[in-house]
């Protein structure tokens, strides 16, 4: 039986948040933005709710090699354990470099960087589609003769050791930061400082960084997010802007050749009829204005507790609806994504989010009456949300 490991973990991380949320009252330090945490969050909800489609897919090439070209079969041991926990790093290391090398792949890994805060909220910030990207530097492995089943529960708990290190509550850990991947390495890789930018890409091991010469310690307090920042809580403009900007760019310019280097080159590069090479500029934490919108308090409090609605329902979509079909399982999946865009629109107060929310509670109705769902125990808790949010929508337009 396929497990999954990541989406069993998910209660354990949101139990982690709310120590380090809790833990950051206590010290009196400010580490949380409730937009940016909710899109963060909805990014990771996206991520899950397509990756049900295109996890078996992606892993299908891995599959055929390990079956029709390995050059030979590892049989399972602890010497079989250590080198595939080894092999996955070193992939991991190249598959995220190359991230930050080539702006194809960048498009799809800009999505966690984008948190101008640091909290373990961000590790949960994933885009959509990085998937198709980063499963092609696995496939080595498959070709020497790891086995897939063993192979993919060590990618994840390789991705599960990076939750942790999303956090500006650990300092420096001494000796374990020669060898292993720490907070203080990866709040580095996070940063925007030019000396930041590009540096620190392991996964759990941070010696594939010193041996390639792309180590970085952390010697001032890094300024997070991305140098052209995103100024949205949209998660699907979170996932499409940076491909909208290189499409732009590959119009402007009138050479074949330089419109395909342009996805192919590195972040930052332009032909020389676009000015050349663009270089990051240098930024202070200090002088740095983070994106914000003020909403009232009772804005607020409708949409936490319509992200908890969402949250809660794409879990539910994810572990406990016995669906049969994708007839199913796109509309519901669809709501759900559309309930995160919706929501992220209502915290940056755009004039139409308020249809958007209204027509998006509409469509649930619909939705239960329409597709075959045959869950009666559900009226109830339905029709219950909905009436409820619709007053409470009403409440938080004529109270603000």
């Amino acid at each position: 039986m396929k497990v999954d490991y990541i989406a069993l973990s998910v209660p354990v991380f949101f139990i982690l948040i709310g120590l380090e949320l809790l833990w950051s009252f206590i010290k009196g330090v400010r580490l949380y933005s409730l937009s940016d945490a909710i899109t963060n969050i909805s990014c990771g909800i996206g991520q899950q709710l397509t990756g049900a489609f295109f996890k078996t897919f992606l892993f299908a090439g891995y599959i055929w090699i390990y079956e029709n070209a390995r050059i030979a079969t590892i049989e399972p041991g602890l010497i079989h354990g250590i080198l595939l926990f080894v092999g996955v790093d070193f992939c991991y290391y190249w598959f995220h470099r190359m991230s930050h090398e080539i702006n194809a792949i960048w498009a799809t890994h800009i999505v966690h960087h984008q948190s101008e805060e640091y909290n373990l909220t961000v590790a949960l910030r994933q885009s959509w589609f990085q998937a198709f990207f980063s499963n092609l530097f696995y496939l080595p492995l498959a070709w020497i003769g790891f086995d897939p089943i063993t192979t993919v529960a060590v990618i994840a708990f390789n991705t599960l050791y990076q939750f942790w290190i999303h956090t500006e509550l650990i300092k420096n850990m001494g000796w374990f930061e020669w060898i292993f991947n720490t907070p203080s390495h990866h709040r580095v890789h996070h940063g925007s400082n030019p000396e930041y930018i590009d540096k620190n890409h392991g996964g759990t091991l941070i010696v594939w960084d010193r041996l390639f010469g792309t180590f970085q310690a952390e010697l001032v307090a890094p300024v997070y997010g991305i140098t052209t920042p995103l100024r949205s809580w949209n998660p699907f403009h979170a996932n499409f802007h940076y491909w909208k900007d290189l499409i732009q760019l590959s119009t402007k310019t009138s050479r074949v050749t330089d419109k395909l280097k342009i996805f192919f080159a590195a972040p930052g590069w332009q032909p020389a009829e676009l000015g050349g090479r663009q270089y990051p500029q240098e930024v202070k934490r200090s002088s740095f204005q983070k994106f914000d919108v003020k909403i009232s308090n009772p804005e607020k409090a409708y949409a936490i507790a319509q992200f908890a609605a969402v949250l809660g329902f794409s879990s539910f979509l994810l572990f406990e609806i016995p669906l049969s079909g994708t007839a199913v399982l796109w509309p519901l999946m669809t709501w759900s994504l559309l309930s995160i865009g919706s929501i992220g629109a209502f915290l940056e107060r755009r004039d139409w989010s308020w249809i958007t929310e209204i027509s998006r509670l509409f469509l649930l109705a619909a939705a239960y009456w329409l597709l075959p769902l045959k869950f009666n125990y559900l009226l109830m808790p339905f029709v219950s949300y909905i009436v409820i949010s619709f007053l409470a929508l009403f409440l938080a337009k004529k109270l603000s």
